[in-house]
């Protein structure tokens, strides 16, 4: 065969250069959050009205959240809450207001009535009974001086009644006692 020639074609392709596996990890991430306090007002009839104080102080509480982190080649690329727990309650600041009120004044004792004040003011073996007119002591039970009675005590007569008769002086109901 004469002056025949072979012809090969060799077509080249590109070099193929593999691609990296990324790398995918999976971690565990903890994070925490303030939760706020509440504010309380609470009555005490024992402070005195307009009065207020703080009688406990607030306190914030926690919260903690857990979540499953994917990266891939250290990139996040996935989060899932796995948990979500207050660990640390609030306390609430509670605000104490007064309402107590005095009662008012009391009026003032009226004076007392002239017969009154002198049985009230005199000494104690002077005291006369206002229900009487002259000196009929004021005790437990009082009866005529010389009479029957058994006293403890005694008025010397005559006595004019001026109110109630509350010794029995008057057994004849003429005004006129220990006659």
């Amino acid at each position: 065969m004469a002056g025949s020639a072979a012809t090969a074609t060799v077509s080249a392709s590109p070099a193929v250069t593999p691609s990296p596996t990324p790398v995918v990890t999976v971690e565990t991430v903890s994070e925490t959050e303030a939760v706020p306090f509440e504010r309380v007002t609470v009555e005490d009839d024992t402070m005195d009205a307009g009065t207020s104080a703080v009688t406990t102080a607030g306190a914030a509480g926690v919260r903690t959240l857990v979540f499953e982190v994917t990266l891939t080649d250290g990139v996040e690329t996935g989060r899932v809450l796995v948990s979500d727990e207050v660990t640390t309650a609030p306390v609430d600041e509670v605000t104490t207001v007064g309402t107590y009120e005095p009662p008012p004044e009391p009026e003032p004792e009226p004076e007392p009535e002239p017969e009154e004040a002198a049985l009230v003011e005199a000494p104690p073996d002077e005291r006369c009974d206002p229900n009487y007119s002259g000196c009929v002591p004021v005790d437990s039970d009082v009866d005529c001086a010389g009479g029957s009675g058994n006293g403890p005590s005694y008025a010397d007569g005559p006595v004019t009644v001026t109110g109630e008769d509350i010794y029995g002086l008057d057994a004849d109901d003429d005004g006129t006692g220990c006659e």
